[in-house]
């Protein structure tokens, strides 16, 4: 379990892919470049299911997204570049030493990343956190944290 303090936090209940999706919307409206988001959830949680919907929210279409757990990294180009990681099959903090991870973090796009906890030292210190738990078949508790720099905006 990650152990950075973020706030605030939100707790949600999507009771759908598609719900999950707006919720992912909602988000996307808060991001600016350089943003990290790490999604963390067991296989199956929901996480490919947000990036979906958030990256519809920056003109990418849906079913060009996918799980990148056998390339390590998707990208798709929207209103702000979106660079999707799955790091699920790295298994030593070594593996990532081979990755340029500044290149994407810290440029002009927006990284979105399932399994975090696996970047070890290269944890970025700000980041939103989605976390996904499985309630039942279709419904999903979905918690929201925000790095303490950001002041999520109004929806109204």
């Amino acid at each position: 379990m990650l152990t950075k303090k973020l706030s605030p936090k939100v707790s949600i209940t999507s009771n759908s892919e598609e719900e999950t999706k707006s919720y992912a919307k909602k988000l996307a409206r808060q991001l600016k470049p350089g943003d990290i988001i790490f999604l963390q959830g067991d296989l199956g949680a929901g996480k490919t299911t947000f990036v979906k919907g958030l990256a519809q929210a920056l003109h990418v279409s849906p079913r060009k997204v996918n799980s990148p757990t056998f390339v390590l990294m998707n990208y798709y180009k929207g209103k702000l570049p979106i660079y999707h990681f799955d790091l699920y099959r790295l298994e030593k903090a070594a593996e990532i030493d081979t990755l340029d991870f500044d290149e994407y973090f810290y440029g002009q796009g927006i990284s979105l990343i399932e399994w975090p906890e696996r970047l070890g030292e290269y944890q970025p210190k700000d980041y939103y956190l989605v976390e996904f738990k499985h309630k039942s078949e279709q419904v999903r508790e979905i918690c929201i944290s925000c790095p303490s720099k950001h002041q999520p905006k109004s929806s109204h």
